[in-house]
């Protein structure tokens, strides 16, 4: 299925049903009093998470929305039903955002979770709320609202606990396929991955991580050149950035470059656990790293081969390690804010 991290939709929420004039009408009772009921409410358009879904690619073809709306009162103060909601379901990671001012309107980040959208109009009140003392038998009931309307922006940043990053061409898609059971398409010409790639990364002892291949980032990306920030959104919600460096290249350019890159997009992107992977050391074989490369001490530096196999067990544990940790500090983050609260 063609992947699609973008949608604009138009969703119009159901209206609300009309009030009913009505007057109780029973044998022996001629001249009953107003008993019109109220007007069932119109039905919302809600997004809810669906943990299997991964592309926002049904709603693309599906772009204007309309939710049911609510029945008319009757009378005996009947209200009518309510319009059933409308549900588009989701992938994880999917924010909503409002077309004409931008505004974030939430996100969805979790199984079941749900984001009304559009909210459905109220239900009119019968006839029956308007009697007084000097008006005993009104004959006017009160009209149901019109649902909400809009246009709703839908952007996916994927949930991956690795987010590979790497300039065209360093081999992120090639390590991607031999850590896990992921096919993206392999080439020897930059931009070959036109669109972000998961994959399940597994252990021996069953443990597991997903793994995302992010698109090739060029240099000012974050304005919008080459593939730009269209996929680097999908670095936000990555636990663990493993940078990919072909020793091909200038390896300390290229890193200095990507960090550039991430902090002019978001500064605290570089707050992410990170790990540096040199790849295709089959070909640059007795490569040895300068002693005039200069990075981070806290950054482990783990040299690879896609093609040999060279290096992938030890990077492996490199980022599960990193993903305890990014976990754990995680953890510890919502602890203290939760503690804050309580003060």
């Amino acid at each position: 299925m063609r992947f699609a991290d973008y949608a604009k939709i138009y969703v119009t929420a159901g209206a609300g049903g009309h009030g009913s004039a009505h007057f109780r009408r029973e044998k022996y009772v001629p001249k009953g009093g107003p008993d019109g009921g109220d007007g069932g409410k119109g039905g919302d358009i809600v997004l809810v998470g669906n943990p299997h879904l991964n592309t926002l690619l049904d709603l693309r073809y599906k772009k204007y929305i309309k939710a049911s709306k609510g029945e008319p009162g009757a009378g005996s103060r009947k209200t009518g039903a309510s319009g059933p909601d409308t549900r588009l379901e989701v992938p994880l990671g999917t924010v909503a955002f409002n077309a004409e001012t931008r505004e974030r309107m939430g996100e969805i980040t979790e199984e079941g979770e749900e984001l009304i959208i559009a909210h459905g109009g109220k239900g009119g009140l019968g006839n029956w709320h308007f009697k007084s003392a000097t008006r005993q038998s009104p004959t006017y009931a009160q009209d149901g609202e019109e649902g909400e309307e809009r246009v709703v922006e839908l952007e996916l940043k994927l949930i991956a606990d690795v987010g590979l990053v790497g300039f065209p061409n360093a081999g992120k898609s090639t390590l991607l396929s031999v850590l896990s059971e992921a096919r993206p398409k392999i080439a020897d010409y930059p931009f070959t991955t036109l669109e972000p790639n998961l994959g399940v990364v597994s252990f021996s002892d069953y443990r597991s991580f997903v793994m995302a291949d992010i698109p090739g980032i060029i240099e000012e990306a974050h304005k919008g050149k080459g593939l730009g920030a269209q996929f680097l959104r999908h670095i936000e919600r990555n636990n663990v950035l493993l940078f990919v460096l072909s020793v091909e290249s200038d390896i300390e350019y290229e890193y200095k470059a990507l960090e550039n890159e991430l902090r002019a997009y978001r500064k605290d992107l570089l707050d992410k656990p990170r790990i540096i992977a040199l790849s295709k050391m089959d070909i640059k074989q007795g490569f040895k790293l300068k002693k005039t490369v200069q990075f981070p001490e806290h950054i482990p530096v783990i040299p690879i081969s896609s093609a040999t196999g060279f290096g992938l067990d030890d990077l492996r544990e490199a980022l599960w390690k990193g993903i305890h940790d990014a976990r754990e500090q995680a953890e510890q983050a919502e602890q203290a804010k939760q503690s804050g609260k309580e003060d």
